[in-house]
């Protein structure tokens, strides 16, 4: 038996694999929200500055997953 293996996988995505991506951008988007809605409620400067970094945190993580998406539909209109 010859078994033959990609060494590189298919730029491709699995309708479970956007079911994930999806997940992803929505648990970021709605921790990136809370973040951003609840620093005004906080007159704490160092607390304001985690929630800061973190609301950058899940912003960077939205993008990513964006960019993933993007990526995989750029290069199958090629």
């Amino acid at each position: 038996m010859n078994i033959q293996y990609m060494e590189v996988p298919n730029n491709i995505l699995t309708g479970k694999d956007l079911d994930y991506l999806s997940d992803m951008f929505e648990w970021n988007y709605g921790a990136y929200k809370k973040m951003k809605n609840s620093v005004n409620q906080v007159t704490d400067q160092e607390i304001i500055t985690v929630m800061e970094k973190a609301a950058d945190v899940f912003d960077q993580n939205l993008n990513t997953v964006l960019s993933t998406l993007g990526g995989v539909c750029n290069e199958s209109k090629s």
